[in-house]
């Protein structure tokens, strides 16, 4: 039996092939799977100006939480750190119920977010790789509640929970918004770009339950998303306003609602107001700092699959 050979000139025999004229590379990556890109001096101060434009906006909240209202009322104001801090966390703590506010919105914003990762990602891999009668219908049906206006819901909701008796409880606001149409549209977009259907039929030739492929194949796979779905929620449910103050009293307030307090008299006292707003802004960015690994992680692997 005679083996097969390359010929002499074949380009896999004795030299790599070159790369066409006019095109260069500037590098490859370990084990030349990739090539590394240098960016430029423009890069550099393209991303240094969104930069300073993304941050001005929190820096001036810590400089106004601060300084007194008649330093912000100077022209043009100050823009260094005052000494007034304190004295301002103190004054929100007096005119507001800031601890409990932050305690409720922390409740309600941990318990929607869970809620709503858990749910969607689980409807999100029905609509995505499970096979059932009318599945196309309840996808359309499902997405077209997102089009609905939330405000034209709020006298039916509110109907409903005064007849459960949950007025003024921390329930009313968090039971309706334990899931939701983006979430579930987001995730099973994610899974139908992420989960193999060959490992799904693998894990059933195993004898896998679709439970325990939940469990140990979806979700694996399905973090990063979970974790930009997770950051999405609790700031949309730690920033909300419209609803918490239909359904909740001054007595059990959330962090905006408890804002609204802050700064009363003929002349709003805009230090405190931002002070307050100062303590309502760093769990979010928490939040932020804790999923940031995990959403950086989903964004560099969609860019290899890519």
């Amino acid at each position: 039996m005679t083996a097969l050979t390359a010929p002499p000139n074949a380009p896999g025999k004795g030299r790599m092939p070159q790369d066409p004229p006019g095109r260069r590379t500037r590098g490859v990556g370990k084990g030349g799977a990739g090539r590394t890109m240098k960016g430029g001096w423009l890069s550099y101060l393209v991303l240094g100006f969104a930069l300073l434009i993304s941050a001005f906006p929190f820096y001036w909240t810590i400089v106004a939480a601060s300084r007194s209202n008649a330093d912000l009322a100077q022209v043009p104001p100050s823009l260094l750190p005052g000494p007034n801090l304190i004295k301002n966390f103190e004054q929100v703590l007096e005119e507001a119920d800031i601890g409990k506010a932050l305690l409720n919105s922390l409740i309600v914003s941990s318990s929607i977010t869970l809620g709503t990762v858990l749910c969607c990602t689980l409807a999100g891999f029905a609509f995505a790789k499970l096979r059932f009668r009318g599945r196309g219908a309840l996808l359309t049906l499902t997405i077209g509640t997102m089009m609905i206006p939330p405000q034209l819901g709020v006298i039916p909701l509110f109907m409903l929970i005064a007849e459960l008796q949950w007025v003024n409880q921390l329930q009313a606001v968090i039971l309706p918004g334990l899931v939701s149409a983006f979430g579930v549209f987001f995730m099973r977009q994610y899974l139908v770009q992420s989960l193999p259907d060959e490992l799904i039929e693998a894990a059933r030739v195993d004898g896998a339950s679709t439970a325990r492929i939940f469990w140990s194949i979806v979700i694996p796979i399905a973090r990063p998303g979970m974790a930009v779905l997770g950051m999405l929620t609790f700031m949309t449910a730690w920033n909300d306003f419209f609803w918490p103050i239909i359904a909740l009293s001054s007595q059990e307030p959330t962090v905006q609602v408890a804002l609204r307090q802050l700064g009363g008299g003929y002349v709003n006292d805009q230090s405190v107001i931002m002070a307050g707003t100062l303590l309502g802004t760093l769990p979010v960015l928490l939040v932020f700092g804790l999923l940031g690994r995990q959403i950086v992680g989903g964004i560099m692997q969609g860019a290899v699959k890519g």
